[in-house]
């Protein structure tokens, strides 16, 4: 009898033991499920590591000025191959103040296109709208609060003294860095490409043509501004200007052409992890005032088909260099901002890369800020500013990579 309930004892902690065992299995097997489909998740959405990337930036149109606009052929073609963002927005106005959130995550304070107040350090910076002509910008440095902008998916933005309407996105703290920065503290190169920066560089320059600069002895008038500062700013951080880092200042600046321009170095293999390229404002679809019958301000057609021919030189440009066909890059072609006639403020943006997925229009909304977030998640930099909002989203569906 105690032989027998002995046995049954024995039988029952065996089944027990390998009920436990078969559950354990069972458990460990679904955790395994969910760590390959939380993985598999993961790399639908993530950002790869990016090697090189191409910021091709283009000037005041709208999204549906270019998209479907026939002057523009190259560049609808590359929105239909390569991915097309279809609900981005520029976040203010005007020029100075969408690139200085495209590369730093803030406006720091500055809702004009004013040229710098160079070498300044005394300065105290002045909120000033573009109707205050003449106003020089304090060099940015240290940390303060970004001005108010009206979110550009409501309508275009007015001042603080004259808001559009009451829709502000409020001022927040910010810091005198942008992804240049982030980029050199990480061990990585940056440049910046103008296109007609003379020879002698961007120290004091406001507008050039090439060879001719505000600094020369000539009327302002006759001096054509292809190369305006306005569009290049990195300029505009203290710490850039007084050239106190030569991984991080005014070498780090150069024109299209000449033996540290962008055509030079895309021959030689020797682009950095971030080239940030601005065509001159005869060829980004800019104009100018005292230009030809081609670069005459807006509506233009004809302005529309130089910035055209200039993203396909670029592109092709681009795409034939030893850089583009190693590692996993992307170009990306966008506008600052539109015409100011048209609202919301929706413009174009066109991602394109060497490994990722092609063909895709997304339609989700994203800004500059977006943008900043994706090129740091790329590069491996954490957020920035503004790119660190919680309503900020990395652009996975446009640079994911192409499915296995």
């Amino acid at each position: 009898m105690l032989k027998q309930a002995g046995a049954a004892r024995k039988a029952h902690d065996n089944t027990t033991q390998l009920y436990m065992a078969m559950k354990k299995i069972i458990l460990s097997f679904i955790f395994m499920l969910a760590a390959n489909s939380a993985c598999a998740e993961g790399q639908a959405v993530s950002i790869p590591e990016l090697d090189h990337v191409f910021l091709i930036m283009m000037e005041n149109h709208a999204y549906g000025q270019i998209i479907g606009n026939r002057n523009a052929p190259f560049i609808n073609g590359m929105a239909r191959s390569a991915n097309l963002a279809a609900n981005y927005f520029a976040v203010g106005h005007p020029s100075l103040t969408n690139y200085l959130e495209i590369v730093g995550g803030s406006n720091f304070g500055i809702i004009n296109d004013h040229a710098p107040a160079w070498h300044n350090t005394t300065c105290t910076p002045d909120l000033v709208s573009d109707s205050h002509a003449g106003t020089a910008v304090c060099p940015i440095a240290g940390s303060g609060m970004d001005a108010p902008t009206e979110a550009a998916t409501i309508r275009n933005e007015g001042t603080p003294a004259s808001p559009v309407n009451k829709n502000l996105l409020q001022p927040a703290p910010v810091i005198a860095r942008t992804i240049a920065d982030q980029l050199v503290a990480a061990g990585k190169r940056w440049k910046t490409y103008q296109e007609n920066l003379p020879a002698s560089g961007a120290d004091n320059v406001n507008y050039a043509d090439g060879t001719h600069t505000n600094l020369s002895p000539l009327d302002p008038a006759s001096v054509q501004p292809l190369y305006a500062v306005k569009h290049n700013p990195f300029i505009y951080f203290a710490h850039i200007q007084e050239n106190a880092d030569p991984a991080n200042g005014l070498g780090n600046m150069a024109g299209f052409t000449g033996s540290n321009g962008l055509y030079t170095d895309l021959r030689a293999g020797k682009i950095p992890h971030f080239s940030f390229i601005v065509p001159n404002q005869c060829h980004d679809m800019h104009g100018t005032g005292n230009g030809d019958a081609a670069c005459h301000y807006e509506p233009n057609p004809l302005l529309v088909q130089a910035g055209d021919a200039s993203v396909k030189t670029l592109v092709t440009a681009i795409k034939a260099s030893r850089s583009w066909k190693k590692g996993r890059n992307a170009i990306v072609v966008m506008w600052d901002e539109n015409d100011y006639s048209t609202a919301p403020n929706q413009v174009v943006m066109i991602v394109e890369t060497n490994y990722g997925v092609h063909g895709i229009q997304s339609n989700e909304p994203y800004d500059h800020f977006s943008l900043l977030k994706t090129l740091e998640e790329g590069f491996g930099l954490p957020c920035l500013n503004h790119a660190c909002d919680s309503t900020v989203k990395v652009m996975a569906d446009l640079f994911r990579p192409a499915p296995k």
